[in-house]
């Protein structure tokens, strides 16, 4: 087992809070700042617009997608970085869509991110071909899965309850049924011990803010299966995923293999802050990662259910059925939120009722834990979330 202990000093985490919201924003790598100093300075500051070759930054999304691979069970050369997950979805969903021209429905979720959903409608819409988007529960994607889907479409890991899909069957499943299946692994990749490869999976994307600590706005990521690497055609096509980009052609020819899922110019400085926190990954074993984040997810489920009776668990209780977050309820989530990060714990809201707590073994210990339950304990004995500044919602919640 690894010492986490070792790990927590990488990072930099102000004094007196307990950060549970690292399924939303990860904290800063110590190293981050001083290796983003130090390319600013010596590739950028010195080498210029020559730093494309001799700085490496051109092929930082294969280099740094190759160090994701290994976090979510990839072989190398089959991810790549870049732009955000957004687009990300849109390549994997039209790729998708093109390579199973005879069917007409996406299967998604009330699960998954909306986000997620908004691009599927907005593609389905643009191809005019009568595609339907369709959006069950989460307990009967398996049933609605049939030979009119083109692609099911799921995250892994449900943004608000932490209910973790079964990933294998469900891609077994759509396997059998003709759909091609495609998996968003933004409350996953760093979170819980994936191998995508075993699970046949044909397409996934993930962001990289969130467990791996690569910063806000930090680049997406993309993997497409081996077997459809150089058949996926992306529909957003840009230069940097053409075959000979400074060839400068007027007509697209995508590149061999994960590069075509390139796009536009790479985001260098946010990459190079992206590979310094993924070097705190180099030793960490991520079945690990998994077995802490259960020891301290559950510590806190049965001191929260003993201490604040009057919240309801919004997560599954199974620790296997869920990723590294846990949501309670409460009719006022976002004052009691709003109270509890004004005393040094720091979680999230999300509508309509859920206050949502993450799990990150890098930085937590059981201490945190326990001092979590006692402020939440304490803000709701004492009614200290029913003022006006903690019912007043800002932008970003």
């Amino acid at each position: 087992m690894i010492d986490f202990t070792r790990t927590r000093g990488k990072f930099h985490l102000p004094e007196g809070v307990v950060y549970l919201d690292g399924n939303s924003l990860g904290p800063m790598p110590v190293a981050a700042g001083e290796r983003l100093s130090r390319m600013l300075a010596d590739e950028w500051g010195d080498q210029l617009i020559r730093g494309w070759n001799t700085a490496g930054w051109y092929v930082q999304p294969r280099k740094v997608g190759d160090r994701i691979a290994r976090l979510i069970g990839a072989a190398p050369g089959t991810v790549v970085m870049g732009d955000t997950l957004s687009i990300k979805v849109y390549q994997a969903l039209s790729a998708a869509l093109e390579l199973n021209p005879e069917r007409s429905v996406v299967l998604s979720d009330s699960g998954n991110f909306p986000s997620d959903l908004y691009i599927a409608q907005g593609l389905l819409r643009s191809l005019e071909r009568g595609y339907e988007l369709k959006v069950v529960e989460p307990e009967e994607v398996e049933d609605a899965i049939d030979d009119t889907v083109a692609a099911m479409m799921i995250t892994e890991v449900d943004y608000r309850t932490g209910r973790r899909h079964d990933m294998k069957r469900l891609t077994a499943r759509a396997h059998d049924a003709g759909a091609i299946a495609i998996w968003d692994l933004a409350h996953s990749a760093g979170a819980v011990d994936l191998d995508i490869a075993g699970a046949d999976v044909d397409f996934a994307v993930g962001c990289t803010y969130k467990y791996l600590n690569g910063g806000p706005g930090a680049p997406a990521f993309i993997y497409v299966a081996p077997r459809f690497a150089d058949r996926a055609r992306p529909s957003l096509a840009g230069w940097m995923g053409h075959a000979a980009p400074f060839a400068f052609d007027l007509d697209y020819r995508p590149a061999p293999g994960i590069e075509r899922m390139r796009v536009g110019t790479p985001p260098v400085i946010a990459l190079t802050v992206l590979d310094a926190a993924l070097d705190v990954w180099e030793s960490v074993d991520m079945r690990d990662v998994r077995a802490r984040s259960i020891e301290l997810s559950e510590r806190f489920i049965a001191g929260v259910e003993t201490a604040c009776p009057d919240l309801e668990l919004g997560s599954p209780r199974n620790s296997h059925e869920r990723g590294s977050q846990v949501s309670f309820r409460h009719p006022h989530a976002y004052a009691v939120m709003q109270a509890l990060i004004a005393r040094g714990v720091i979680g999230d809201f999300r509508a309509p009722d859920a206050m949502r707590f993450g799990f990150t073994p890098l930085y937590l210990d059981l201490d945190d834990v326990d001092r979590a339950v006692a402020l939440l304990a304490e803000v709701l004995d004492r009614k200290l979330w029913d003022t006006p500044e903690y019912h007043s919602k800002a932008t970003v919640t």
